[in-house]
């Protein structure tokens, strides 16, 4: 599969020759230049050419698609000598949310021409959607199961589409739509221009363009551009226990538009309690939830109605929000390539984004896997100090600092200078904090502090006794030391 390089030299979308109202609602929208798989595919699909795009998510690809779809379809519709109803163009997306987002991206890019666009899906009034493909529209964005309602019922024509659009299609492979898809394109006419989206190429993808696309270019973003270079990366190394510390923090300091992703619904559903219960402007998002509850949100999110968005991966892909300031990984992605849908979440048409994500010590390899898979560095940073009381205390996490056998290591400030013995301090613990000696691990004394060994469980036990008492007339001012990495 050969691989159409980006000519980086493209810094302009006006060197496309696209339509000048399109170029205004380009201006309008804050589009600053062009994304690498914009300047890849946009030429070819002016010239009305197959392409098959491998590119993830937030690289751009509605616009890539839309911009020549919008231009090629205004041309078109110059040259008839009779008005007709549609539709020129159909786009397939594997998702109800996706629908939605594809067809306002391109009505917004679409504004100053007459236009007419169509999401149709499967939990929406079908009478409403024949009512307005009745009365004609130019593009169709629709899921699968219901544009092939639409064919059955002979309500959507389809003599005059001349542009087909696959998005997602890899997704569309998952969730067992193929057949669906093929279903739908052995339906439309022979003389139209085909394009394919898709993060990535699986063989039964690289087959369906084989067998329905014509003499198709390929263009794969390749792996050092998935990642948006205007997205700031950081990362905290913070713990399970003080991961909502941390985050209370951020939120207080930046007070984005943030996106918070979660690994599991129950997360979510806890984390979204947490942050409604301390004031927060927040809203949750997962796959249980109703469609109709799902759009809301999202809605009241683009609206700003609330600032702070807890998801599942299920906002990852397809959910195209403008002004995501911030985008937290609460939970680190186990797959690199979710990371990258994550992310491409803020940082879009050239605005400056951030991402930060926490990582637990156990979890510092995933991390330096999506490093090597995003040929990128993601930067150790501290969490911020907000200036303020916090929210949430920091509390403890012995999680993080124990070693592999459980054991944590724990300083006091009192050493050999001080007369302290092996012999002394663990009779003092013993006795003081009321533990088993073979709780203890090692203990090394130095001239002016003692570092010794002690199991996770009873570590908070021994610290907080070793805060009340004296040693040799001293503070001992224990503290616990991170792990050795």
């Amino acid at each position: 599969m050969a691989v159409i390089r980006v000519n980086k030299m493209v810094k302009s979308f006006e060197t496309f020759g696209i339509d000048d109202r399109i170029l205004k609602a380009i201006n309008k929208m804050g589009f600053v230049e062009p994304t690498p798989v914009q300047i890849a595919a946009i030429p070819f699909m002016m010239e009305k050419r197959d392409v098959i795009v491998q590119a993830q998510t937030g690289t751009g690809k509605t616009a890539a698609f839309a911009i020549p779809i919008l231009h090629n379809i205004n041309k078109l519709k110059k040259e008839l000598d009779h008005p007709v109803k549609g539709p020129f163009a159909l786009v397939l997306v594997p998702t109800r949310e996706l629908a939605i987002q594809v067809s306002e991206e391109m009505a917004r890019l679409g504004q100053y021409l007459k236009i007419r666009l169509l999401p149709v899906y499967g939990g929406q009034s079908i009478s409403l959607q024949l009512k307005e493909l009745e009365k004609g529209v130019d593009i169709v964005v629709g899921t699968p199961g219901r544009i092939i309602d639409h064919l059955k019922r002979g309500s959507l024509n389809q003599q005059y589409i001349r542009f087909v659009v696959l998005d997602e299609a890899d997704r569309m492979l998952d969730m067992g739509f193929i057949d669906d898809i093929k279903f739908i394109i052995n339906r439309l006419p022979k003389e139209r221009h085909t394009s394919l989206f898709s993060a990535t190429i699986p063989e039964e993808i690289r087959r369906l363009a084989i067998d329905h696309m014509h003499q198709p270019e390929t263009i794969i973003v390749s792996e050092e551009e998935l990642v948006l270079p205007s997205t700031q990366q950081i990362y905290f190394s913070v713990g399970r226990r003080n991961k909502i510390w941390a985050l209370c923090r951020v939120l207080d300091k930046e007070k984005p538009k943030a996106i918070i992703f979660c690994q599991t619904k129950k997360m979510v559903d806890v984390l979204y309690e947490r942050l409604k219960s301390y004031g927060y402007p927040v809203e949750a998002i997962h796959g249980d939830f109703p469609q109709s509850k799902r759009e809301k949100v999202i809605r009241d999110f683009r609206k700003g109605i609330i600032k702070i968005l807890v998801a599942t991966d299920v906002a990852a892909r397809g959910l195209d929000i403008e002004d995501v300031s911030l985008v937290v990984n609460y939970d680190i992605p186990e797959s690199p390539e979710w990371y990258v849908h994550r992310i491409g979440r803020t940082g879009r048409a050239g605005k400056v984004g951030k991402a930060i994500t926490f990582v637990s010590a156990e979890e510092k390899d995933i991390l330096e896997d999506i490093q090597q898979f995003g040929k990128t560095k993601i930067e150790k940073a501290e969490v911020p100090e907000t200036g303020r009381k916090d929210i949430v205390r920091k509390i403890w996490d012995f999680d993080e600092y124990q070693d592999i056998y459980g054991m944590v290591k724990v300083r006091i400030k009192i050493g050999k200078n001080d007369g302290l013995l092996v012999n002394d301090l663990i009779s003092i613990i013993v006795s003081n904090a009321r533990i088993n000696e073979i709780l203890i691990g090692v203990v090394d004394i130095k001239e002016d502090e003692t570092v010794f060994e002690v199991h996770k469980d009873v570590a908070f036990n021994v610290i907080k006794t070793l805060q009340r008492i004296k040693i040799k007339g001293k503070n001992p001012k224990p503290e616990p030391l991170p792990r050795e990495t």
